[in-house]
């Protein structure tokens, strides 16, 4: 029977099918066992990452639907297959660009991605809620995002996201990061057994986000969010020391007492010389049935500390973003679901979209630019 269906017919649509994990075509990675056709018909042999891959059923739909989509193809048969350690190996160093040690490529001086450490002076100021719903805000308008839970001790994005899964372990020196909303995450939760403290001293805390950052495959990333623990510690220094060229996001609430904490954290930067992008105000005003507004925790806290900012390290520091406080804020973290998603009309969630609208500028490359930074790594 002669074949109107061409092997160069059957790759070209291969080629528009992208690992969700790794973000790239399965032709280019190697992923693709055997093409077989028959006549009109077609059957595909597809390579996994690993035998128990989260994703195999999204990839074995997205390939057949592919394969449907060529001009007189008759019937479609697609079956998955596992990478040997063999070929894991040669994909981490494909991933790696032929790098035989990780590294961090959010430091390299010709990264476009942007980075931000959110931080906070205290615990209790919505920190994790901020940087999970601006993840989602950024990725609904279509960027490539990920967070970093840098709170070891106090860690929460994946609840938060809704997310379940841990990473795809492709050897001991490469994860792939699960994806939930399609933002990709990674946290020391997707790996310690149920609701298990973490006591680990400083040494161990600067490792574990050296491996966040360096072992895990994020990408091409257009905006890196880290959430980090609370106040003025060892992980804020080691972001300093890892990524010099991270930015600082600094969360407060209007409140007097928060925001002179938050300001020490902004402060931080002095030391660093970290740029602070600015400062988003969380738990303003809430709206009330009546259209009226209750100050709960007062006014005026986020401007308290974008001024004293502004000073201290001289240049402007704005208030990027007033999050009113909001009930449904609480009830899409607990469901795992951020607020710009299930409720995107509501002030709280339009107050993310538009801190969005500010951040969502991919960096230019820092090629040939002279940093001027204090601190770097060794």
């Amino acid at each position: 029977m002669t074949s109107t269906i061409t092997e160069s017919a059957v790759q070209a649509a291969l080629a528009r099918v992208e690992d969700p994990e790794i973000g790239r075509p399965i032709t280019e990675l190697d992923m693709i066992k055997s093409i077989a056709i028959d006549g009109n018909d077609v059957a595909v042999e597809v390579y996994l990452t690993i035998a128990g891959c989260p994703m195999k059923s999204t990839i074995e739909k997205n390939t057949r639907a592919a394969l449907e989509d060529i001009d007189g193809i008759g019937s479609v048969s697609v079956s998955l297959d596992a990478m040997s350690d063999e070929q894991r190996r040669a994909l981490k160093q494909k991933l790696r660009g032929g790098q035989a040690e990780p590294e961090i490529p959010f430091a390299k001086p010709d990264s476009t991605t942007r980075v931000f450490a959110v931080a906070s002076g205290k615990g209790g100021v919505g920190k994790s809620t901020v940087t999970v719903n601006l993840a989602a805000a950024l990725a609904h308008k279509g960027l490539k995002v990920g967070i970093v839970d840098a709170d070891i001790y106090g860690h929460s994005v994946p609840g938060l996201l809704g997310s379940t899964a841990g990473p795809t372990v492709l050897d001991d020196e490469m994860l792939l990061p699960p994806i939930s909303h399609g933002i990709k995450h990674i946290s020391i939760g997707q790996f310690v057994q149920g609701n298990a403290p973490v006591v680990w001293r400083g040494p161990m805390l600067h490792r574990a986000l050296q491996q966040f950052l360096g072992d895990v495959f994020w990408g091409d990333l257009d905006v890196l969010l880290l959430d980090l623990p609370p106040g003025t510690g060892d992980i804020a220094l080691s972001v300093a020391q890892l990524i010099p060229n991270a930015e600082l996001l600094i969360v407060t609430t209007p409140q007097a007492a928060a925001a002179e904490v938050a300001e020490r954290a902004g402060s931080v930067a002095q030391q660093t010389r970290q740029r602070v992008a600015g400062v988003v105000e969380n738990m303003g005003a809430m709206a009330l049935p009546d259209g009226s507004t209750l100050d709960v925790f007062g006014t005026g806290g986020g401007k308290v500390v974008a001024d004293r900012l502004s000073t201290i390290l001289g240049h402007e520091v704005p208030v990027l973003a007033e999050v009113p406080l909001d009930p449904a804020l609480r009830t899409g973290g607990d469901a795992g679901v951020p607020i710009v998603l299930n409720s995107p009309e509501t002030p709280a969630a339009k107050a993310f979209l538009a801190l969005a609208d500010k951040l969502a500028i991919r960096s230019e490359s820092l090629v040939g630019k002279t940093l001027g930074l204090g601190v770097t790594r060794h």
